[in-house]
């Protein structure tokens, strides 16, 4: 006769959730199970005044359902994955993990607390709800106006809590809120991108925890076990043990896969770690093809970060965050654009189902000029230029977040279909996205603004050069040279071009068209 299984788990909707999944998942294998609930000191300390940041990720919602099976109460221990400890207790281990849902954060707001022309679609001076230290540190670098305010509860309680006002808006896991499929039609919702906003280490995946010496439990845990997840998230938790951090440090770590030009599988990591949630986190990008390390060079390279002295091709606006998260980050940089644009004025419009744009000056000297448009969807390339969008009212429908132009091309011919699409430009544009379009026929350029080279001598001791156009790399050429030992970064693959005919073949390229791929850049090219 097979064993009857008893699952533990805490006594909340999402740990019951979870619990119930798990016993599903089981008893689709033929298993006998039962579920025990068990209050863990984190259940607790939700009565008393204490922030999660001080909870998570240490035991607090763990440690009771370990105990139970250690003393063999239990059999089987369902976590959320990101209240783990990195260290198992002596004769207990993690055994297996489930598929990872959504692993992103949610922003759940008040309608009135919308405001589509800032960034995350927040209003200004915002309080939000959270008490997760990593949450408060990227929200913070990002939105420097908004108050945060502690948030305590389960999700329902917390979803409440917004209801009823106390705050403008709330921070959750977004799996959390979908396993409960919470009613939200009365507030505003806007998931985070994990590429941008990254998430704890195994966020959206449960932990199967049992004793090490369960044989019978192992092999059938096995049978049930996501090994692709599993891999993925021992790089994000490796890091967060090397950094000796619980939930009161400031980590976020996701790993995800994609296989590169030679159909090798590709692991590509983004983190954003700083030593109190108070302070401008180091936000950073890593690829490789071969794991082995891969955590350790990752937690070296954060540690080998120094201050350096940076150049960019770019004219500041206050509002940019490329500039401000340097210099909390202790570098020096200068932003001057090596040319200016000429607004060219717009004669006639087409009638078109798109409007496409690859550059917020596009953006700019298009909506600059009132066009009149009707029932027309937006496409860009990056989030900075979807931003741009927003600034004028305007959601961007299609978002090309890849540094493959051609892929992004491709990806947006497939979208549009048989659409009209209306392509404003620079003059002179390589027009890259145009190319890959099936229907050339339903292609129209607009030319809206022209580029006027002002080259100027750059002092030898920057450390980096970062170019964010071809047309700044020709108008640097002019009147410089690069100095041994300095880097560059180059934005996007025309101006990594423009640099190779000038016999520069070493560069680095963001991982994304925005101020925060150019950070990760910098960063990764920091630490000489």
């Amino acid at each position: 006769m097979s064993r009857k299984i008893i699952i533990g788990t805490r006594g909340s909707d999402l740990a019951l959730w979870q619990a119930n999944y798990t016993k599903e998942l089981l008893e689709e294998k033929g298993q006998e199970v039962e579920i025990k609930i068990i209050q863990t000191e984190g259940d607790r300390s939700q009565q008393w005044n204490t922030s999660f940041d001080k909870l998570e990720g240490k035991g607090f919602f763990t440690k009771e359902l370990e105990e139970a099976l250690l003393n063999k109460s239990i059999d089987l221990a369902v976590h959320s994955h990101k209240d783990l400890p990195t260290v198992n207790p002596d004769g207990l281990l993690v055994a297996g993990v489930s598929k990872r849902e959504d692993p992103s954060d949610i922003l759940i707001m008040q309608k009135s607390a919308v405001d589509d022309k800032q960034k995350f679609g927040l209003k200004k001076g915002a309080i939000v709800g959270t008490s997760s230290a990593r949450r408060k540190s990227q929200l913070l670098a990002f939105r420097p106006d908004v108050t945060i305010k502690d948030l305590r509860g389960n999700v329902p309680t917390r979803v409440e809590k917004l209801r009823k006002g106390d705050y403008d808006a709330i921070l959750l896991a977004t799996a959390g809120v979908e396993r409960l499929e919470l009613d939200l039609d009365d507030l505003h919702s806007e998931n985070l991108n994990p590429e941008e906003f990254v998430p704890a280490p195994a966020q959206g995946v449960l932990a199967w925890q049992t004793r090490e010496d369960d044989n019978e439990l192992l092999s059938i845990i096995d049978e049930i076990s996501d090994l692709d997840v599993l891999i993925r998230i021992n790089i994000e938790r490796q890091i967060l043990n090397m950094l000796d951090g619980g939930c009161q440090l400031p980590l976020g770590a996701y790993c995800d896969t994609e296989e590169d030009d030679e159909d090798r599988l590709k692991f590509r990591v983004w983190v954003s770690v700083a030593k109190d949630w108070n302070e401008q986190p180091k936000q950073l990008y890593f690829e490789t093809l071969d794991t082995d390390g891969f955590s350790d060079m990752i937690v070296d390279h954060i540690h080998a970060i120094k201050g350096k002295k940076v150049f960019v091709t770019k004219t500041f606006r206050e509002e940019d965050y490329l500039p401000s998260a340097l210099k909390r980050l202790n570098f020096e940089v200068e932003g001057k654009s090596l040319i200016e644009f000429k607004q060219i004025r717009i004669k006639e419009l087409p009638k078109t189902d798109w409007v496409f744009f690859s550059s917020k000056h596009a953006v700019r000297y298009f909506f600059n000029q009132n066009p009149k448009l009707e029932n027309v969807k937006f496409g860009c390339i990056g989030t900075s230029t979807s931003a741009e969008l927003r600034a004028f009212g305007k959601r961007a429908d299609f978002i090309g977040t890849s540094t493959d132009i051609k892929l992004v091309g491709k990806q947006f011919s497939s979208k549009v279909g048989n659409g009209k699409v209306l392509f404003p430009i620079a003059r002179g544009s390589m027009q890259s996205i145009q190319w890959q379009m099936v229907k050339r026929e339903n292609v129209f350029n607009l030319e809206v603004y022209a580029t006027l080279k002002h080259s100027i001598e750059i002092p030898a001791d920057y450390d980096i050069l970062v170019f964010t156009s071809p047309s700044n790399v020709e108008a640097w050429a002019e009147k410089n040279t690069l100095h041994p030992n300095q880097k560059v970064v180059a934005m996007g693959e025309s101006t990594g071009k423009a640099l190779e005919k000038l016999k520069i073949k070493e560069y680095v390229m963001p991982q994304s068209f925005d101020d925060l791929g150019l950070l990760r850049a910098v960063l990764g090219v920091a630490k000489f």
